[in-house]
């Protein structure tokens, strides 16, 4: 959540052959609402089970691309039939300002209903990073890193893989 997904997913784009997709673009664009619009209006459980119908869909329908997700996307047990999990790893502290530093603070934290509570979502960071390291095929730190280097990156270790 916040790590940098979707700008590495569209810088990712204009640096190969791929296309990409985002799980929450989808999901809001079936819905025709907001994700956080889903969490305050139906709650999570709602929201983790469109996420798996999502996960469905791709699985059956999208080779080739590159796909961005939820924060809590990890958790859908096809994962690994949809694709290559490329883990961006960051500190708390690290996403964090990331988000506080962007031209569009006040929009991204308003898009992100989890972070809301720092305390919460700090502590839902903690149980997840371990759960991101082992599901994830290849791991690439983002942490105060050129944008260009972590495309670099992940291009040469999605090459490796293959």
């Amino acid at each position: 959540m916040g790590v940098g997904k979707g700008t590495v997913a569209r810088a990712l784009v204009k640096a190969s052959d791929y296309f990409a997709i985002d799980t929450d673009d989808l999901i809001e664009s079936v819905e025709n609402r907001r994700v956080k619009k889903i969490f305050e209006e139906e709650g999570e459980p709602y929201f983790r089970n469109l996420e798996k119908k999502c996960a469905l869909w791709l699985e059956k329908n999208v080779d080739n691309t590159i796909i961005s997700t939820g924060g809590g996307f990890f958790k859908q047990e096809n994962i690994h039939r949809i694709g290559t999990i490329i883990y961006l790893e960051s500190s708390f502290d690290g996403i964090l300002n990331r988000i506080h530093s962007a031209p569009n603070a006040k929009a991204k934290l308003k898009k992100r209903p989890l972070l809301s509570n720092l305390e919460e979502a700090k502590k839902l960071y903690n149980q997840r990073v371990e759960d991101y390291k082992k599901v994830s095929d290849i791991t690439v730190n983002v942490e105060n890193k050129d944008l260009n280097l972590i495309v670099e990156e992940i291009l040469g270790k999605v090459n490796e893989n293959n």
